[in-house]
Formats: C-alpha cells, structure tokens, sequence
C-alpha cells in the first residue's frame, strides 16, 4: 500500500511596493487621459482624488492651478513616486537624509539642493525622508500629478527654509486630514 505523503502548501505574503513599483504605477496612472480628464479643476485651489494604488500603497490624483505648491515637506517613513500628466512641476528636494526626529532647525550644507522639471509623462521616485517642494510656477496652466506612497502616510512633516536653515513647522497625522 502507498504511502500518503501530506503537502504543506504555503501562502507567500503579499510583497509591499517598491519605489520602482509605485513609479510604474504613477506614470502608468497619468497616461490614464479619461482619468485625468475626470479631475475638477479649482482655478483657487489643488483638488484632489484618492486612488487605489498596488499593494495596498496610498495613491492621489492631484491638480495644481497656476502658482500653487507643498511648501517643503517630507513623507516620514513611506517611499513614494509621483508623475506629471499635464502642465509642468518643478521638484525643489534636498539631497540629505534629515535625522528622523529629535531637532526643530537644522543648518544644510552647501551643494544639497537639487531642482529637477518634469512634464507631461515624466516621473520621479523617492525613498524615506526625502524632503522637497512641489510647485507649478506657470502662471495660466494647471497641472495635473499622480502620487503613491507605501506604507500609507503615517505623518508629513512641514518645514520653513531660510537660505541654508530648515526648520521644523508642523508635524501632520492622517486624522488632522480628515
């Protein structure tokens, strides 16, 4: 007689988002035309929409009317990825990996600042603490981003510059979104 074998079947857990995951997502999410063309246009203020980005990251379509911006901020723990799909976006970042808590004013290095443009279809990830400013500095065109961070944004922290001093300002929580 056989013997019976017994199979043990594992489930592999789902594998979270890299940046190069969530850049994919991002700039196959701003080639979406009826999708973007689906966002409201506040010629005040940014709109936005939540998306369901892969693996269970947090994802936003978000439109930028002429001369608005983040101000500098970072995403805490969470790696992300943005793409424009219409207008221009100037990326102003921070080529430093800030101390995670423990200062309130930091004075930066020469050479840290990094500017980068990105048009229609171009896209940039980033990993944890990576500090920057997105802006649309045209002065008649919105512009229209995808953005998606895993984990989910636990905090944002928003900072003020002074030429070559960062300060902390505000430290923000998923709640104070609401």
């Amino acid at each position: 007689m056989p013997q019976s074998a017994s199979v043990r079947t594992q489930t592999a857990a789902p594998t979270a988002p890299t940046a190069a995951d969530l850049l994919d997502f991002v700039r196959r999410t701003a080639a979406d035309t009826e999708l973007i063309a689906s966002l409201p246009l506040d010629p005040e203020g940014r709109t936005w929409l939540r998306l369901d980005g892969p693996g269970g990251s947090e994802a936003w379509l978000i439109s930028w009317p002429p001369g608005t911006g983040t101000g500098w901020h970072d995403h805490a723990e969470s790696v992300g990825a943005f793409a424009t799909a219409s207008g221009e976006l100037k990326e102003n970042a921070l080529a430093v990996r800030l101390p995670a808590s423990g200062w309130k004013t930091l004075e930066l290095n020469d050479g840290v600042d990094r500017e980068r443009r990105l048009g229609p279809g171009d896209g940039r990830a980033f990993g944890r603490h990576h500090v920057h400013e997105v802006l649309n500095e045209s002065a008649d065109t919105h512009a229209v981003s995808v953005h998606a961070y895993y984990p989910p944004l636990p905090l944002i922290r928003r900072f003020s510059r002074s030429g070559a001093v960062l300060r902390l300002e505000q430290v923000e929580r998923p709640e104070d979104w609401q």
